[in-house]
């Protein structure tokens, strides 16, 4: 019997979770030779305080401001590098 269990940051909407399960046991059924019964699959919900990255909560970082995903500003093309020197050309020193 495949029990999967997934751990999700709080906050997401019932319906949400919802197809997330679905979608993970229709994977199971997909990858696996076993019968939909069988398929146990556990949701684990952790408070945003209760999780962090990189030291860093994922309610820490809900507050930070969300950034622009508009056009990139237009860039100048780079200057072209300098051809670099090839092997044996140097003067010995």
């Amino acid at each position: 019997m495949p029990h999967i269990a997934v751990t999700i940051g709080a906050g997401r909407s019932p319906r949400q979770l919802r197809t997330l399960l679905h979608e993970v046991h229709a994977a199971v059924l997909r990858s696996v030779d076993t019968r939909p019964e069988h398929v146990r699959v556990v949701l684990h919900e952790v408070p945003r305080t209760h999780w962090s990255t990189a030291d860093t909560t994922l309610a820490e970082l809900d507050q930070e401001p969300v950034r622009p995903t508009g056009p990139a500003e237009p860039t100048t093309p780079a200057e072209p590098a300098e051809p670099a020197e090839a092997v044996g050309e140097r003067e010995p020193s």
